[in-house]
């Protein structure tokens, strides 16, 4: 990738964090990063283009992120804990990789191309996906149940943490209701007997 590339792509994924990618437009990418438009479109055919790009970084960025704070987890109160405390790190801007919080990416994005066809909804909908499989993957238990109730509490807590700004009760109400799922006897078994 070029440095004017990245500039431009480093640019626009900030500014679309910080203030919605309806509200931003290419010439106040243009402007803040100090690329020429002509730049700008011999990378990018347009601002869909550009979009796109962002969501794409972001989201290696944050799978990579991820994979890394979950590495170490042996068993699910562990990858319980480590996922739970990364989240609260990033709620209070100590995970620099991610930047500033403001929500998930992803979430605000898809709010603001809600059409379940468009390119935009369909890649943030790709995005939870991989999370999802990553934090699957980091099971030691196959249950849909407990990975349903992180996948939905992780966003509960993201949201909750960005529209209160109280990120430490949120993530230990989380942890607490996951632990005793995770030591919950199955259902499966409780079933068929």
């Amino acid at each position: 990738m070029s440095k004017k590339r990245d500039l431009l792509l480093n640019t626009a994924l900030k500014l679309f964090y910080q203030h919605g990618i309806n509200s931003i437009g290419v010439n106040e990418v243009i402007k803040v990063s100090g690329v020429a438009k002509k730049t700008l479109y011999s990378h990018f055919s347009g601002k869909e283009a550009l979009i796109m790009a962002a969501l794409e970084q972001r989201h290696d960025t944050f799978i990579t992120w991820l994979e890394n704070k979950l590495a170490k987890s042996s068993n699910d109160d562990e990858l319980i804990q480590a996922l739970f405390g990364a989240l609260q790190n990033w709620f209070e801007g100590n995970e620099t990789v991610l930047g500033d919080f403001r929500g998930c990416f992803f979430i605000n994005s898809s709010a603001e191309f809600s059409d379940p066809q468009s390119d935009v909804f369909r890649y943030c909908s790709y995005h939870k996906a991989q999370v999802q499989q990553l934090i699957k993957s980091k099971l030691s238990q196959d249950s849909p149940e407990l990975l349903n109730a992180i996948c939905l509490l992780k966003e509960g807590a993201i949201t909750t943490a960005y529209m209160t700004g109280k990120s430490a009760d949120v993530i230990q109400t989380c942890v607490d209701i996951l632990q005793q799922l995770a030591h919950k006897p199955s259902n499966r078994s409780a079933s068929t007997a």
